[in-house]
């Protein structure tokens, strides 16, 4: 047989067995992944049943838009806050800014509440931000 085309082949095969093992290492961890309930599934079913804001309702208006960007900059500002807090939703609309999602305090809980308060001026804050439970 040709060397090149020896040595080719040898690349493939080995090539094959990478990818091979690969997907069965991937197939293994999703299996192990959906074998476990998702703690979130309530708070999904909640989200989609149109009584709550999610991210989806954000006015862009542009003084809605000025106020969920100030409240934003503030939060991702504050070293203090884990990067759970710093990923809490901030939804304006309507007059109303809305804040939901997790943080590990309530210490987390009252900054953010408290930098919404200072950026949204005459709107209503509305603070259904969750303090995660160990």
């Amino acid at each position: 047989m040709n060397p090149r085309l020896l040595m080719k082949y040898r690349i493939e095969t080995a090539l094959l067995t990478i990818v091979s093992v690969c997907s069965l290492s991937l197939s293994g961890w999703a299996a192990d992944a959906n074998t476990s309930a998702a703690d979130n599934s309530k708070k999904n079913e909640r989200d989609r049943s149109g009584q709550t804001k999610t991210p989806v309702d954000q006015s862009n208006r542009p003084e809605d838009l000025q106020v969920t960007q100030s409240i934003r900059k503030a939060v991702v500002k504050d070293g203090s806050l884990s990067m759970t807090a710093k990923n809490v939703k901030i939804i304006t609309a309507d007059g109303k800014v809305t804040l939901r999602g997790p943080v590990n305090t309530a210490e987390e809980k009252k900054k953010i509440e408290a930098y919404a308060k200072a950026s949204a001026g005459t709107m209503t804050v509305v603070n259904q931000i969750e303090v995660k439970t160990k």
